[in-house]
């Protein structure tokens, strides 16, 4: 019985110092995608006027990296504050920690090189080596192509320079472990010709990051059937919003649209005519930031529209707005 003893704890002993080895690994050797590139990006103006395309209107990095005005429906951008940072994404609103966008206009990128810029958004690694919460997907950016992932560097180099410190994002227990697992090497694409609309279209979805966010997970993994809807998104209010279904389906989806119906829908948010209305309190809001989607380029929306209506259908009713209990 003692022998018996002395062997479990010995197992004991040997798979606890396996496991502080293994943790030990992927907190100090992890992320591990290879140094930045060695990287000088010539800012040129058409480079300038495609990045601030894809920022404002397809990518979206101002939606996080700026200031949103949550008292207006969908939360418009707050003019002058391109590139400031300092959104927050916590616990309250189910996230695994404290994510917080950083700066990134020329003040708080102006000891980074193009490379290193360019490292974190394709691969998910700051300058410092840190890994990258996905919230910013840096995992669907990988999948672009190189030309597009530098005109945005050329554009937010040329933002106006905003002093402002953001707090450093923090992950709770195990995602501080978890997170530095998550980085992986970028696998590039090229930009499809806009005439193949199929094609076209899934690269313009992928730029716009629309599957992450209508697309049902759980504790981070996908577990919906792709563009379904039903993902859910706290509010600080305790209000709860779901993403739409995008697929095909006649009945719970947008089978029934038609292109020009589709575009209108966001166009709607461009219109001189339109008034965003303010949300008080308790009343039901989005995340969906319709006025910055709605400057994408018709023939860019069309291309999405195409693309989602050559997936499969799926049934999934979903209930987009749930009052706070």
């Amino acid at each position: 019985m003692r022998k018996i003893f002395k062997y479990s704890s010995y197992t004991l002993i040997v798979l606890i110092l396996l496991l502080v080895v293994l943790l030990a690994y992927i907190k100090f050797a992890l992320p591990n995608v290879g140094p930045a590139p060695d990287l000088k990006i010539e800012i040129t103006q058409d480079k300038i006027e495609r990045g601030s395309y894809l920022a404002n209107h397809v990518m979206l990095c101002m939606d996080c990296h700026s200031t949103r005005d949550w008292n207006h429906f969908s939360g418009p951008m707050v003019a002058g504050t391109e590139g400031k940072g300092g959104e927050k994404f916590d616990q309250k609103l189910g996230f695994p920690g404290t994510y917080i966008a950083p700066n990134i206009t020329p003040f708080n990128l102006k000891t980074w090189t193009d490379g290193e810029i360019f490292r974190a958004v394709t691969e998910g690694v700051t300058k410092e080596g840190r890994a990258l919460f996905p919230i910013m997907p840096h995992h669907l950016y990988g999948q672009l192509d190189k030309k597009d992932i530098e005109s945005v560097i050329a554009y937010i180099r040329k933002l106006n320079p905003i002093e402002s410190q953001n707090e450093i994002s923090v992950s709770d227990f195990p995602m501080n472990f978890i997170i530095n697992t998550i980085p992986q090497k970028a696998v590039f694409s090229k930009i499809p010709d806009p005439s193949d609309k199929l094609s076209y279209g899934k690269y313009m979805i992928t730029a716009a990051g629309c599957m992450d966010c209508h697309t049902r997970q759980e504790q981070g993994k996908f577990v919906g059937e792709p563009y379904a809807g039903g993902a859910e998104f706290k509010l600080p209010d305790g209000s709860i919003i779901r993403s739409a279904n995008l697929t095909p389906d006649n009945i719970t989806g947008i089978g029934s649209w038609s292109s020009d119906a589709f575009v209108a829908h966001f166009k709607a948010y461009t219109d001189s005519s339109y008034v965003n209305p303010v949300v008080h309190p308790g009343n039901e809001q989005t995340i969906m930031p319709w006025t910055m989607y709605a400057g994408m380029n018709k023939e860019d929306l069309e291309a999405i529209y195409t693309y989602l209506h050559n997936l499969k259908p799926v049934n999934n009713k979903v209930v987009k707005f749930t009052h706070a209990k």
